[in-house]
């Protein structure tokens, strides 16, 4: 019977050398665990806290704008034209009298239109419809933007007089504007800010432990404009000219980390 080969032992050369290789890969992976452990472990943590500050301020209209319109209508153009002329000039005259100065006081092109009227005769399948000629309508508008907030606002409401006077004119409501908010905007926008950075104080605070460290990021809100006492908000924005009084309210985001 032939004899069965017997497997081969490495020879010692070669048993170390592989014991060698296997202990250093362990000691390798070892180190690479423990500096990924270190690395995590000693990464701070990424602590910030966001915060919305506002401010408010109440601010007067500086200044004011004003139209009406004079409309006149005669079957004749050319009686009609001079009718709008005649009731502009006491017009512009009556607001030069109430102290309304010259370059305050722009008045528009004149209009002129034809005016008809549709008319239904007969019933049923004879029923016809006609456009009756009623004349010429002409227009022109009157505006006034001044300084002189209170007497405009006066004029605005006394304008009933000119109607005395036999002027045919219609008044629009006054509109009201602040021109000083460019400068305004910035001072609100550093109240703002200040305001949300004590809230973030405040918030570390009251939770117990961590101070304001270094500004993230910061975001400027719209910047709202309302009547007296109203809190509507908007997106894109709110610019009221109703009310002579208004509130102006600015908004910023801003992000702290946290130390």
């Amino acid at each position: 019977m032939a004899d069965t080969p017997r497997p081969q032992r490495p020879n010692g050369e070669h048993f170390a050398g592989g014991l060698l290789f296997l202990a250093i890969g362990i000691v390798v992976s070892t180190w690479l665990a423990a500096s990924a452990w270190e690395r995590v472990k000693m990464r701070p943590a990424d602590r910030t806290i966001q915060v919305t500050g506002s401010a408010k301020k109440r601010i007067v209209s500086d200044q004011i704008g004003w139209s009406a319109e004079i409309a006149t209508q005669d079957m004749d153009r050319t009686t009609a034209y001079h009718a709008l002329a005649g009731h502009m000039k006491t017009a512009r005259e009556y607001l030069a009298a109430q102290g309304i100065r010259p370059e305050e006081i722009r008045v528009s092109s004149a209009e002129v239109e034809e005016v008809f009227d549709n008319e239904f005769q007969g019933t049923g399948e004879e029923r016809i419809q006609r456009r009756i000629f009623r004349g010429y309508k002409t227009r022109q508008g009157v505006s006034v933007q001044s300084g002189d907030v209170e007497r405009v606002e006066r004029v605005s409401r006394e304008i009933t007089q000119l109607l005395e006077k036999g002027v045919p004119v219609s008044s629009s409501s006054p509109s009201y504007f602040y021109t000083k908010i460019g400068e305004l905007k910035i001072e609100m926008l550093a109240e703002a800010a200040r305001d949300a950075r004590a809230r973030a104080e405040n918030m570390l605070d009251k939770a117990g432990g961590g101070r304001i460290g270094r500004l993230r990021a910061a975001d400027m809100g719209v910047i709202n404009i309302n009547p007296v006492n109203s809190t509507d908000t908007s997106w894109e924005g709110k610019n009221d000219t109703t009310s002579l009084e208004k509130d102006i309210l600015t908004i910023v985001h801003v992000t702290y980390e946290v130390e």
